[in-house]
């Protein structure tokens, strides 16, 4: 007589033990900063822990170092001591992850953040040339969920600037996408006046 197949299956399966589930580690900010204490990493390339997974970042292109060398220099020269300043390529906490965005303009002083990265920022700006569709699918819902306001993408592949607000659950309401022509004020200084232009140098 035939078996069925769900008969077939106990049969096979009679008497061996049920395969064990695989997870994937999840990696804490804490465990990140030990691996590098303990030299697991190359002092030559970038990494960032994104919920859990430890990423390489590719290298740094000229173009996208001019950028933030020049976007870096419009926003260092607006610091108001005790309110805000640009952080420059440095890591940017949010829960389970720790991205180092090109520019984050946090609140206060530097010397605030002695003890720990900051955990929030005003604004946040990507450079993306190779990384931008890694910048808007892993980092802005990152970005969002953390409750920025204001996330751009300077986008060197189409010559635009991205510009993110409203975060809501993992994305933003709103986007706007600005020409080099035009000018462009963020959320936490509506008063400045910044040429689209001055971003990619």
């Amino acid at each position: 007589m035939a078996k069925t197949a769900s008969g077939l299956q106990r049969t096979r399966s009679h008497g061996q033990r049920e395969a064990a589930p695989v997870s994937r580690y999840k990696f804490t900010p804490e465990e990140f900063h030990k691996l590098g204490a303990l030299g697991f990493f190359d002092d030559c390339q970038r990494y960032e822990l994104i919920e859990g997974d430890i990423y390489t970042m590719p290298p740094i292109g000229p173009e996208h170092s001019v950028c933030v060398e020049v976007s870096s220099r419009l926003f260092h020269r607006q610091e108001k001591r005790d309110q805000f300043h640009a952080r420059v390529q440095n890591p940017l906490r949010l829960v389970d992850s720790e991205l180092v965005p090109d520019i984050a303009i946090v609140a206060g002083n530097p010397e605030d953040y002695r003890e720990q990265h900051p955990t929030s920022a005003l604004l946040v700006i990507e450079i993306a040339d190779t990384t931008l569709e890694f910048d808007r699918t892993h980092k802005l819902p990152l970005y969002a969920r953390a409750g920025i306001a204001e996330f751009w993408i300077v986008n060197l592949r189409e010559r635009v600037l991205e510009v993110y607000r409203e975060p809501s659950g993992s994305r933003y309401k709103s986007l706007r996408v600005f020409m080099p022509n035009e000018v462009v004020s963020p959320l936490f200084a509506p008063e400045w006046q910044i040429p689209v232009a001055a971003l990619f140098g």
